[in-house]
């Protein structure tokens, strides 16, 4: 199965230097690999946006545009936007909040049969919701889940 893997996981492998890694976020940077190797990992245009915005140095943003650019981006139509829409509703009639990026992967993800790879705990609140498959690295439950900082 492939997977779509959220800002949460391109930031921690991209943007962090390994020696300052934990021992958890160095095993979801080798699942990352893993993936990446295999060809499962998946891309969309507005996570692409998310890693490289806020980059304040020119180096570094050439650095990741560059390493990004060998990925594609998983194209979208307007189903999967309307089907973002009607994600977030879901969610929020039943009180849970969240952006509209995240409800954009959960559509993405539902409507490709894709497993959603990140380290942000409110896709476990939206996986109640919108029955979305979370990935683990093997060996790992969601105890590497935290909450966007």
């Amino acid at each position: 199965m492939n997977v779509l893997v959220d800002t949460s996981i391109w930031s921690l492998v991209l943007r962090r230097r390994r020696k300052d890694l934990s021992p958890d976020e160095r095993s979801i940077g080798l699942e990352l690999t893993e993936l990446i190797k295999e060809g499962r990992a998946v891309l969309i245009g507005a996570i692409r946006q998310e890693i490289l915005s806020g980059v304040r140095e020119r180096a570094t943003f050439d650095r990741l545009r560059d390493h990004l650019r060998s990925f594609d981006d998983e194209m979208l139509s307007f189903e999967d936007y309307e089907e973002a829409a009607a994600c977030g509703n879901r969610c929020r009639a039943a009180g849970v909040s969240g952006s509209m990026i995240d409800f954009l992967l959960c559509a993405v993800a539902r409507r490709r049969g894709l497993s959603v790879f990140t380290t942000d705990a409110a896709f476990e609140r939206y996986s109640r919701h919108l029955h979305i498959r979370l990935h683990h690295p093997a060996g790992q439950n969601d105890s590497a889940i935290r909450p966007r900082q």
